[in-house]
């Protein structure tokens, strides 16, 4: 992968302005590539990414785009912007297939069909730990453990949570609460865990779940449940005859399970895909088995760009979604899709197994097959129904507001805090087709008296805005460059069109100053004030010239900033909670050399938690199990916030610096 060719550069002139750029030479730029296979990238004059492909030949297929053929208006459109070209040549086509999901993902061309980017796919989390831990997990991959999935949704993970619980009774709990549990949780209780925390459960056992579940998850239940009847049988042989029965009952919810979900009567991992276009829009549903479990549907909406042949976005919604995810052995396609072998082959290569592609199928799966196309055909019907709606609210918000152009972009913040505690400022993003959810942004609050609302939004305000002047947000654009640079990986160099401010006239004012010391004057502000009895509808719009504007519930722009205003209310208490919560849940034993799981229990049951034992002297503490003298300086000195020699003194001393001290 090393060769690169670019077109010719076009002379200077002798002229004092300097010439416009000479039109691209297609013809001259394919004389000098070979027939190696690779990725070509075309470029607009002003560096921006127009297209990447693929080729077997770049020479054949690249001169393609400069023959006499007529071409369709959007290939037409897409050459007479090309600027320059560069080609890499690879070593196979499955190998220029890799580099081009790769360049696609990383400089999202303005022509190609882009599946919206999307890390939020939902796992299922074995954590690698003494105790593991079985959970749904978003977003990295970050914690150590195995990871199952991806699943089509959340509610297919609930399931099989719930499954896997009821089975084999593994912890879901956080570790901050499985090391500070002092008796078993409702969990147990209701026969969801076995209660590891508590130690009523042997660490062998323990591990034979975890490896079971594994086994399960993995698809290889049948392996699973001949393990179990050799072991129902050993119980039995053993005259253990309670052991015997609970395995007996477990291998018949498994059977059960598979007896239900099976498909074609075997444990299939088979994916389903059905791609409906209207125009330009598209949708690709995915219904999803794993083992012959069926784990639900999930709709995508990838940005064609243009492109209005469904077969060209099924192929490329199929290269780019199994390129980041693990194939099943299995895809069933709604149609015949370009490269379709090549992709078998790359993909089967990445799984180590065999992955096929069929887009004939019968039976069984001609039935999947129908499903998932009536589906992909209704979820189009009402993604389009959103849209339209959300261009009737933009167009009223537009009249109210008197505006000249539709917004492209509203921001509104919000602060959350409880009592001045973990306060926490919020940024939502709604363009035209929504909630921008990868550009929310969240700022933690600090330095400012607790409870100072201003104090919170200029801080937060400040730092959102400094970075967009910083960035040269300033320097102008039309509507649609700022929207197409918010979509890249540095949304906060991007103004938005309108500013809401979830308060008052004092909340609108901070905002106010804000933008002006910063010399920001092309943005709209507007704030969001609660209406007579908080009542929903009925919310006053002010506007920084002093303004009040009160539209009624029916409006529909009013609509439109109320959902903003409430994305933005949920996203501020979710990450104060977050905060809040994960001050509360570390505990400050942890940090204590000398102190492990068993000890920081003992203490924590001995004193009624960690208010009690900060109230204790050094004594006291001594007389826990497994504390002696030493560790329990060491534990009051760290407590108290004292060098561990100052722990020592008289008793007196130390209950005079225990009762000033503050928990």
């Amino acid at each position: 992968m090393t060769d690169e060719a670019s077109g010719p550069a076009s002379d200077a002139s002798p002229a004092t302005a300097p010439a416009p750029a000479a039109p691209f030479d297609g013809k001259a730029f394919v004389r000098a590539l070979s027939n190696a296979p690779g990725v070509y990238r075309m470029f607009a004059a002003d560096g921006g990414a127009l297209y990447v492909g693929k080729a077997g030949a770049l020479r054949k297929r690249v001169a393609s785009y400069f023959n006499a053929t007529p071409k369709a208006a959007r290939t037409a459109a897409m050459l007479s912007q090309v600027a320059r070209m560069e080609v890499v040549v690879t070593r196979s086509e499955a190998e220029a297939l890799l580099l081009e999901n790769q360049l696609i993902k990383s400089t999202h061309p303005r022509y190609n069909v882009l599946l919206r980017d999307d890390k939020s796919y939902p796992y299922v989390l074995l954590t690698q730990e003494p105790w593991p831990r079985l959970a749904m997990h978003r977003g990295a991959r970050a914690v150590p453990g195995r990871y199952f999935g991806p699943y089509p949704g959340v509610g297919a993970v609930r399931e099989t949570l719930n499954l896997m619980h009821r089975l084999f009774k593994l912890r879901s709990c956080e570790d901050s609460v499985f090391r500070n549990r002092s008796r078993p949780c409702l969990q147990y209780q209701i026969g969801r865990c076995s209660a590891p925390c508590v130690g009523l459960v042997p660490a062998r056992e323990y591990a034979e779940s975890v490896r079971r579940v594994g086994l399960f998850l993995d698809g290889r239940s049948d392996e699973l449940t001949r393990e179990l009847d050799q072991a129902m049988a050993a119980s039995s042989e053993r005259l253990d005859f309670e052991e015997a029965a609970r395995i007996r009952d477990l291998i018949a919810a498994i059977r059960k399970l598979q007896a239900r979900q099976y498909v074609d009567g075997r444990a299939a991992d088979l994916d389903v895909l059905a791609c409906a276009m209207s125009g330009s829009h598209a949708c690709v549903l995915l219904l999803a088995f794993r083992d012959g479990r069926n784990l639900g549907t999930r709709a995508f909406f990838p940005k064609t760009n243009g492109v209005d042949n469904a077969a060209e976005v099924l192929s490329a919604f199929v290269s780019q979604y199994y390129a980041e995810q693990p194939a099943p052995g299995e895809i069933v396609l709604d149609r015949d899709i370009e490269d379709r072998e090549l992709l078998q082959e790359v993909f089967s290569t990445a799984a180590g197994k065999r992955v096929a592609i069929k887009c004939s199928v019968r039976g069984e799966r001609a039935g999947y097959l129908d499903l998932a196309t009536r589906n992909a055909e209704i979820a189009l019907a009402t993604e389009l129904g959103s849209q339209a709606s959300q261009q009737a609210r933009l167009e009223s918000l537009r009249e109210l507001l008197g505006l000249i152009e539709l917004p492209s972009r509203i921001e509104c913040f919000d602060i959350s805090h409880t009592m001045g505690e973990a306060t926490v400022a919020s940024c939502v993003v709604f363009d035209a087709n929504g909630p921008a959810r990868g550009q929310y942004r969240r700022y933690n609050i600090a330095g400012i008296e607790p409870g100072d609302d201003y104090a919170a939004m200029h801080q937060a305000l400040e730092r959102r805005f400094r970075r967009a002047v910083e960035a040269g947000a300033l320097a102008g654009g039309d509507a649609g460059a700022r929207a197409e640079s918010a979509r890249g990986s540095r949304s906060d160099a991007v103004l938005p069109d309108i500013l809401l401010i979830d308060g008052g006239a004092g909340q609108v004012a901070q905002a106010r100053d804000v933008l002006t010391g910063l010399g920001i004057d092309s943005v709209v502000l507007v704030g969001v004030a609660k209406g007579e009895g908080r009542r929903a509808g009925h919310e006053a719009l002010l506007l920084p010239d002093g303004r009040e504007i009160r539209p009624g519930p029916e409006s529909q722009g009013l609509q439109l900033v109320q959902q903003v205003r409430d994305e933005a209310h949920r996203f501020a208490i979710t990450g104060h909670r977050g905060r809040r919560q994960k001050v509360r849940n570390t505990s400050r034993l942890e940090d204590i050399p000398g102190i492990g799981p068993r000890r920081r229990a003992n203490l924590l049951r001995h004193f009624g938690g960690l208010g009690g034992l900060k109230a204790a002297g050094a004594e006291e503490i001594a007389r826990v199990e497994g504390i002696n003298a030493a560790l329990a300086e060491r534990i009051y000195a760290s407590l108290h916030g004292l060098p561990v020699a100052e722990a020592g003194g008289s008793p007196e001393s130390r209950q005079a610096t225990s009762g000033s001290s503050t928990q």
